[in-house]
């Protein structure tokens, strides 16, 4: 059985957490925006602005659709204003121990049967949920950047999930206009796991001068019809980010495929991160 979300709170306001307030805010939800200092959350929320301006533009968008959800969106630093949310997505850095401090401070916060949900792309489910009270309520929602954009949501199922919860968070995603897939809580889950297997190969094709970082994007572009290249979508993504989970899929699986080449280690030292320091595999 399903529970209805009419308020959904986002816990972190950065790329991927603006991008989830911005979709459930068009859906009709009211949405509590937060993050650890007020004007972070206000940025968050200027980018969805951004956003739903250039929707206009292109015809897409209404300005009354616009103006209805951004109306529906707040930003708070209080963690503890999500108290109200059916429904709360937590969107913070990849580190396990914060988001078990956050699952930990929500199951506190919360109403006992609202939802907690994780973006996560590649930790643990099930420990997520261990740090929580009533662990059946939590689950993956894996969303893709640009959230507004993409259209896969990837549901992960931890250990404790109940299939009320599954059910759920399935019926919100399509809500929001998502198409869904479900997948066990496994290292890497579905999307990541392939998807760093083939961004650590195009790594290493870099580092041994197979090809340049243009031709094996336009291969893949081109030939396999993605609409990104594997190491375009690293510099969107952030080369720390994928050598994180790089490290992290290799020391869990052993696979020699998801270790990270020491080219990946040494743009990360030397500050190429990607679109978001202005260079990585490409200048911005």
């Amino acid at each position: 059985m399903t529970i209805s979300i009419t308020d959904v709170g986002v816990v972190g306001a950065g790329t991927m957490g603006h991008g989830i307030a911005h979709v459930a805010a068009a859906a009709g939800h009211r949405v509590v925006l937060y993050d650890v200092k007020r004007e972070l959350a206000e940025k968050g929320k200027s980018s969805i602005a951004a956003n739903l301006a250039k929707g206009v533009e292109k015809g897409k968008v209404t300005p009354e659709d616009r103006d209805a959800a951004l109306a529906r969106i707040s930003t708070t630093e209080v963690l503890a204003d999500l108290r109200r949310c059916q429904l709360v997505i937590e969107a913070a850095p990849e580190k396990l121990e914060l988001k078990q401090q956050l699952f930990t401070e929500l199951s506190k916060i919360c109403a006992p049967d609202a939802i907690l949900a994780s973006n996560t792309s590649s930790l643990s489910l099930t420990e997520i949920a261990a740090a929580a009270t009533n662990p059946e309520r939590v689950a993956g929602m894996h969303f893709f950047n640009p959230v507004h954009l993409m259209k896969l949501l990837e549901l992960v199922r931890a250990y404790q999930t109940s299939d009320a919860t599954l059910e759920t968070v399935k019926a919100f995603g399509e809500k929001l206009g998502k198409q869904t897939i479900t997948v066990k809580d496994s290292p890497g889950f579905a999307s990541s796991r392939l998807g760093i297997a083939l961004g650590m190969e195009a790594v290493r094709m870099v580092e041994e001068g197979v090809a340049s970082p243009e031709d094996i994007d336009r291969a893949m572009k081109l030939g396999y019809g993605h609409p990104m290249g594997p190491l375009e979508l690293t510099d969107l993504v952030g080369l720390d980010v994928r050598l994180a989970i790089g490290e992290y899929l290799y020391r869990e699986l052993g696979n020699p495929v998801f270790r990270p080449p020491q080219l990946l280690k040494k743009m990360v030292r030397a500050g190429r991160l990607g679109k978001k320091s202005g260079q990585g595999f490409y200048k911005y």
